[in-house]
């Protein structure tokens, strides 16, 4: 069951993702220039959580909204939904 759905909390994700992007890009210019590896590993970090917290983001709001209305809308029976959890779960 895939849907296409934009979400309250999407614009937080997209703000996370380019945050994440700007600090990648720093990386890849600490490691052209020859920066120690520490600073580059501080950097690494924080783009490892920007992505870590965008996924998770997306993954609650999808089980939130989108797999509690496919439940109530499925007339008791489950399935779909219950199908479209274990493949979001994969991402957990």
């Amino acid at each position: 069951m895939t849907q296409q759905t934009h979400h309250a909390t999407h614009p937080d994700i997209v703000k996370r993702l380019k945050r994440a992007n700007g600090h990648l890009l720093s990386v890849i210019g600490m490691i052209e220039t020859q920066r120690p590896c520490t600073d580059i590993a501080q950097q690494l970090h924080a783009v490892e959580k920007a992505i870590t917290q965008a996924k998770r983001t997306l993954i609650q709001d999808h089980i939130d909204h989108c797999l509690d209305a496919a439940i109530a809308g499925a007339g008791g029976d489950g399935a779909p939904a219950t199908a479209e959890f274990k493949a979001i779960a994969r991402y957990l």
